[in-house]
C-alpha cells in the first residue's frame, strides 16, 4: 500500500508517536485532577506537548496553548467566542466547512454578517478584493492558510496586516500547514491560530487546538469541570484553563506532543523540503500527463497537496482505480470545501487528492505517477461524465 492522504489524517505514525500513546493508556491518571504520581505523570506530558507546539507554531507561551478535540472544535470555539450579535465577519472563498458552516450559521441565525472573498479559477486570493471588504463594524477575518483542496498557501501576515489595519481580528485556519510549513504566530501577527493534530503534527486523532495571543479573550464554548477553583460559579478565566473544560484527551495529547517533538528534532525545514520536493515531483509528473488538469497553482506556495482530474472521468472512479488496481491511498470528492470547487468548475467532478508526508518517498511518487498516466489513458477512451 501507498499512502498519499495525509492532509487527511498522516499514516502511519513516527514510532515515537505509537510509544508515547501506549505509554501514556498504561501510566495516566487524570490530568489536572490529583497530586498522585499517575496525574502528575499526566499533567508533565500535556504541559511538555503545550511547549512543542508553542515552539513549532510561535505561540507566545505555553499557556496561551490550549487543546480541543481537532480544530473543527477549536475554530468553532475561536468564532462562536469572538463574534457578537450585530458584529460583520470576513473568509475567503478557500475556506474549509469548518470555517464556513459556523459562520453561516452565526449569519443565518441573524446574529451577524458575513462577506466572503472570491477566490479565481486558479486558486489565486484577490487580497486587494479582501481588503475591499472590511467594514467600521467587522469584528474579524477568520481565514485558511492553506487550502486543504489545491495545496495554495495564501499570505495570511498580508492579511493580518489589513485586518489589524481595519481595526479586526485574525483567526488562521492552519489544519493543513501545521508542522508541514513554516508558521510563527508572532512574526505573522497573528491573534489565534487553529491547529489539528493528526495531520501534519504526526499527532492522533481526536487532537488539536487554538494558539492565542496575549490580551485576546475568547469565551469559552464549554464551561465545565476544571480541576481548578471549583468552588467559584463561574469557569476560570485565565489561559489554558479558559478553553479547556473538561478532561483533557491527555493520551491522544502524548502523541501529538511526540509528533511534535519528531518535527522539532528532524527540523521543520528539513520536513518541510522533503514534502515539498515530493509534491513538485509530483506535480510535475502529473502535468505532463495528457488529459490530466492539475487544479489550483495561482498561489505564491504550495503545500505537500497536489489535486487533479482526469478528463471529465469522476473523480471517485480514478480514486477507486488507484486503490483497487495499484493499492495507492487518495481522497476524491468535494473534500469540505464547496466555495473552492465551485472556483475551480469542479462542483460535479471533485476532485483527486495526492497528500504527502515527510515518510513518503520518490520511489513512491514515481509509482503513483506510472499508475496515474494507465489509468487515464484507459479512462480517457470512454469515460463520460
Amino acid at each position: 500500500m501507498i499512502y498519499f492522504d495525509n492532509a487527511a489524517t498522516t499514516m502511519p505514525k513516527p514510532p515515537e508517536v505509537v510509544r508515547a500513546v501506549t505509554d501514556a493508556l498504561q501510566s495516566f491518571g487524570g490530568v489536572g485532577r490529583g497530586v498522585h504520581a499517575p496525574a502528575l505523570t499526566a499533567d508533565s506530558a500535556v504541559y511538555q506537548a503545550r511547549c512543542s507546539i508553542a515552539q513549532l507554531l510561535g505561540a507566545p507561551s505555553a499557556s496561551q496553548v490550549a487543546f480541543s478535540c481537532n480544530a473543527t472544535e477549536a475554530l468553532n470555539t475561536a468564532i462562536c467566542g469572538l463574534l457578537s450579535p450585530g458584529d460583520h465577519a470576513v473568509t475567503t472563498a478557500a475556506s474549509h466547512n469548518s470555517v464556513l458552516r459556523p459562520l453561516y450559521r452565526l449569519r443565518d441565525e441573524g446574529r451577524i454578517a458575513l462577506n466572503v472573498a472570491p477566490i479565481g479559477p486558479d486558486g489565486a486570493l484577490d487580497y486587494n478584493a479582501f481588503d475591499a471588504l472590511f467594514r467600521a463594524d467587522t469584528r474579524m477575518a477568520v481565514v485558511t492558510h492553506a487550502s486543504n483542496l489545491t495545496g495554495d498557501v495564501y499570505d495570511v501576515g498580508r492579511m493580518a496586516r489589513i485586518a489589524h489595519r481595519h481595526g479586526a481580528l485574525i483567526v488562521v485556519d492552519a489544519a493543513q500547514t501545521a508542522g508541514t510549513f513554516p508558521v510563527d504566530m508572532g512574526a505573522m501577527d497573528l491573534d489565534v491560530l487553529a491547529f489539528t493534530g493528526h495531520k501534519g503534527l504526526f499527532g492522533p486523532q481526536g487532537t488539536g487546538g487554538l494558539c492565542v495571543a496575549e490580551g485576546v479573550e475568547i469565551r469559552p464554548l464549554k464551561v465545565g469541570g476544571s480541576g481548578v477553583r471549583s468552588f467559584d460559579e463561574r469557569h476560570p478565566t485565565f489561559m489554558p484553563e479558559r478553553l479547556e473544560a473538561g478532561t483533557l484527551n491527555a493520551h491522544g495529547i502524548a502523541g501529538l506532543g511526540a509528533g511534535a517533538g519528531f518535527i522539532l528534532d528532524k527540523g521543520l525545514d528539513a520536513v518541510s523540503r522533503h514534502d515539498l520536493s515530493l509534491a513538485a515531483r509530483f506535480r510535475d509528473g502529473a502535468s505532463s500527463i495528457p488529459g490530466v488538469r492539475v487544479l489550483g497553482g495561482g498561489a505564491d506556495d504550495h503545500c505537500a497537496i497536489v489535486a487533479l482530474n482526469a478528463g471529465d472521468c469522476d473523480s471517485g472512479l480514478i480514486a477507486r482505480r488507484l486503490d483497487d488496481d495499484f493499492g495507492i491511498c487518495t481522497r476524491s470528492g468535494a473534500h469540505c470545501a464547496p466555495l473552492m470547487h465551485r472556483a475551480l468548475g469542479t462542483e460535479e467532478q471533485g476532485a483527486v487528492r495526492f497528500s504527502f508526508s515527510y515518510l513518503n518517498t520518490d520511489e513512491e511518487v514515481d509509482v503513483a505517477l506510472d499508475a496515474l498516466e494507465r489509468i487515464t489513458a484507459e479512462e480517457l477512451s470512454y469515460c463520460i461524465l
